[in-house]
């Protein structure tokens, strides 16, 4: 290999790192929240505000990651993908009741799947235009933390599938 080719190699290298960066530091500041109407406040008015240290003494680590940095869990690493009991899908944050077990369906994703909220307010959307590309967030309408998002290709009757990533929750067992 002569110099000339050495040298184009190692400055494409460089360019695309740069690039890369760029590309990077300007897509990930790109999530803007949806307007959301009054009647979507969250359930029961209820607020959960911590600051980010008050955050990562009650979260561990990796819900810490999902939840307050907007992270994603490994596909087939949650426990819940396989709970298939009667209960209710809540925040691991804030406790704030999400997804009813008789929405959760198997997405074949490898994430928890449901087709719809336990109640239209629980969750609030975002757009998130990450990565080069639009899809719509969806995060805790109590404590705003990161679940997962939501796409068309969902089962009947909503014809959605909710996403998300199971560390951003527990699960309460029916009583």
């Amino acid at each position: 290999m002569n110099r000339t080719t050495l040298f184009f190699i190692i400055a494409t290298l460089i360019i695309s790192a740069v690039l890369f960066v760029a590309f990077r530091t300007k897509t990930t500041k790109a999530i803007i929240p949806i307007e959301q109407t009054a009647d979507e406040k969250p359930p029961g008015g209820r607020r959960v505000v911590k600051t980010n240290a008050d955050w990562k003494k009650i979260l561990k680590p990796d819900q810490y990651y999902v939840l307050r940095e907007k992270g994603t869990e490994r596909a087939g690493s949650s426990s819940l993908n396989d709970i298939h009991e009667e209960g209710t899908f809540v925040c691991a944050a804030c406790k704030n009741p999400l997804f009813d077990y008789k929405t959760k369906f198997d997405s074949g994703t490898g994430w928890p799947s449901f087709y719809q909220p336990i109640v239209k307010n629980a969750v609030k959307e975002a757009k998130d235009s990450e990565f080069g590309m639009t899809r719509t967030e969806i995060m805790c309408n109590v404590c705003d933390g990161h679940l997962g998002h939501v796409f068309d290709d969902g089962p009947k009757p909503t014809g959605l599938r909710y996403c998300m990533n199971g560390t951003a929750m527990q699960f309460v067992k029916k009583p």
